[in-house]
């Protein structure tokens, strides 16, 4: 079954058990999702990996505007976006921990033979194909910044 179709089939069974959050989180994502099927071009349909894109597009800004709620002492509506966050993510795949992240970017630094922070790009733009939808940008750029130092 299609992410579309799950999400839609998601969205009763959050009416069914009244779950607001799941809800409208759910909603926001089908939104969005058709507004990317009937882009220009995209001959109605979107590929399993772009639903995914545009989910963990979702995820990172749910978690901005959580962290500038925070520092604004906003508390509530941090939690209000963490939970719909919590949401979205169930539709994402496994993201990787520190250490899988760690081993993959060590991989290919040897398999490249990157030697130092000038293969810094390099190395960037191998690690984000092959983790994209598994692990954070931001992760791999860190590991990826220490292993080269």
């Amino acid at each position: 079954m299609e992410l579309f179709d799950i999400i839609s089939n998601d969205i009763k069974e959050a009416m069914k058990s009244k779950d607001k959050v799941a809800l409208n989180t759910l909603r926001n994502i089908k939104k969005v999702l058709l507004e990317a099927k009937t882009a220009p071009g995209a001959n109605n349909t979107v590929s399993e990996e772009a639903a995914i894109k545009i989910i963990q597009k979702l995820v990172k800004q749910g978690r901005e505007s959580a962290e500038l709620y925070a520092s604004q002492n906003r508390d509530d509506l941090a939690q209000e976006e963490l939970a719909q966050v919590q949401v979205m993510e169930k539709y994402l795949p496994k993201q990787l921990s520190g250490d899988e992240i760690k081993a993959a970017v060590k991989a290919i630094i040897e398999e490249i033979g990157a030697t130092g922070q000038q293969d810094f790009g390099k190395v960037m733009g191998i690690a984000s194909k092959r983790l994209a939808g598994k692990a954070d940008g931001r992760a791999i750029s860190a590991t990826t910044k220490e292993l080269l130092s």
